[in-house]
């Protein structure tokens, strides 16, 4: 059997540079992406990382090798390769991104015409293949530049015809890009908003991260939005990861605000212009979700984590609104496909409909389902090995489902424990009725899981 390529992951690419991927990867990949798909267009657009014009360049030259024309939208946000690929402008659009992942780290991420997603097995497993044969027959030694484009007006237009912008009053807002490619997409949205005050935090684009690593999620990235909310009495805080294809939001106390909670509030407001419809979600945490939709009067319905399992079950329920635990919110309106820019205006348009600050749209949500963030653990055999051995000491006197690794719902608590489908972690999420069950079961639940010789894991 011949080895899997590490960069490689179940719906897109991921490595370390240049090890795990560089350019002469990059190269044989646009050959093998253009021989796959059959596309004979392409966009591509990258992140602020020092490593990605270079990659870029790279694939799009192994694009162009087999007859494919480029173009490049530059600097850009993983949702504006989307949004030019589900208008129809390219056959395929690929983003080079390593989103939140550490410095040395770069990636891509891929959609077709129409907001399409690449299917692991039919789209990147044959991708791999071939990058995997070819690859070690070199690449050339330089790549030209690949002619621009900028379809980012149409974009912006696009977002913007589903927000009423007069619903949203004045207000401060603090926005923080974490240096990377969010800020010129932001400013491109914020000139129509001239209502709002914003504070702009690490906002120009800078591969060295001097910030730290464009990821909200970790607790030390934080600290600057908080501080700010603070500082200038912001009724919001906006923080974007890398590619900007997950927003986090910050309410107006300067607490982190779960994008868990931030799903349901995004639920009700999809159903209220499309009632009656049914909405997916993750298996991770999901009771506030479902009672959220319910009462919205729309239908629940559960997807495998990651894009390529939860835009096939939109499109199969026709399901304006999608959202996961980790951030990622998709919506019909925008080719089923995934945005970090559109649920913030969203929730201002929502608080300033229902005239209520973020604190208190959000705090009756996490004090009925009182909720984990995700919890990462570092195994001592691969994580889906680890979860096999674990899976007879947990309890089965509840509901037990396999939707995407294992679920167990008691009368009061739930807890989901999988494999990652992007890093070597195991992930534990555990929701409960009260407070007190949820430290209860995240103690049972790590020491069951530490005792068999896994660790906690820094970082998201």
């Amino acid at each position: 059997m011949e080895t899997k390529l590490s960069a490689f992951k179940a719906y897109d690419i991921r490595g370390k540079m240049p090890t795990e991927l560089n350019p002469t990867m990059a190269y044989h990949i646009g050959r093998g992406l253009a021989g796959t798909t059959g596309a004979k267009t392409a966009i591509l657009g990258m992140d602020s990382r020092l490593s990605s014009p270079d990659l870029l360049r790279a694939v799009a030259a192994g694009l162009a090798a087999e007859g494919v024309q480029c173009r490049s939208l530059g600097l850009c946000g993983t949702e504006e390769v989307y949004h030019a690929a589900g208008a129809g402008n390219a056959d395929i659009g690929i983003m080079v991104t390593a989103s939140h992942n550490p410095m040395e780290y770069n990636g891509m991420k891929f959609v077709k015409r129409g907001g399409l997603p690449f299917s692991p097995t039919d789209d990147l497993g044959p991708v791999e293949e071939f990058t995997r044969a070819n690859m070690s027959s070199g690449a050339p030694d330089t790549f030209p530049e690949v002619p621009t484009v900028s379809f980012r007006d149409d974009y912006v237009k696009h977002l913007l015809q589903f927000i009423d912008i007069d619903s949203i009053p004045a207000q401060t807002i603090v926005v923080n890009a974490g240096n990377g490619a969010a800020g010129p997409t932001a400013d491109a949205i914020l000139k129509h908003l001239p209502q709002l005050n914003v504070i702009r935090l690490h906002h120009a684009p800078d591969g060295t991260f001097p910030n730290g690593i464009p990821n909200p999620l970790l607790p030390e990235n934080r600290v600057s939005t908080i501080e700010a909310v603070k500082e200038h009495g912001a009724a919001l805080g906006i923080a974007w990861d890398g590619d900007f294809d997950r927003c986090f939001l910050y309410d107006n106390t300067g607490a982190f605000v779960s994008n868990y909670y931030l799903s349901g509030l995004l639920a009700q407001s999809m159903l209220a212009k499309y009632p009656g419809s049914t909405i997916v979600h993750d298996p991770r945490l999901y009771w506030d979700t479902e009672t959220s939709v319910r009462a919205a009067g729309g239908t629940p319905v559960i997807a495998k984590v990651g894009h390529s399992n939860i835009k096939p079950a939109m499109r199969q329920h026709n399901a304006p609104f999608a959202g996961e635990v980790s951030g990622h919110f998709y919506f019909r309106d925008f080719f089923f496909c995934d945005t970090g820019m559109l649920p913030w205006l969203l929730t201002l348009q929502y608080l300033g409909q229902k005239n209520q600050t973020l604190a208190q749209a959000i705090t009756d949500r996490a004090l009925t389902t009182p909720a984990s963030e995700e919890i990462n653990f570092q195994t001592p055999v691969p994580a889906k090995d680890f979860l096999e051995m674990i899976k007879a000491a947990l309890p089965t006197d509840g509901e037990v489902t396999n939707v995407d690794g294992v679920s167990v719902a008691m009368p009061d608590w739930r807890a989901n424990i999988r494999a990652s489908n992007t890093e070597p972690l195991l992930r534990l999420n555990v929701e409960a009725r009260s407070a007190s069950a949820l430290q209860a079961q995240l103690d049972s639940l790590t020491h069951l899981i530490e005792s068999n010789g896994a660790h906690i894991a820094g970082g998201h």
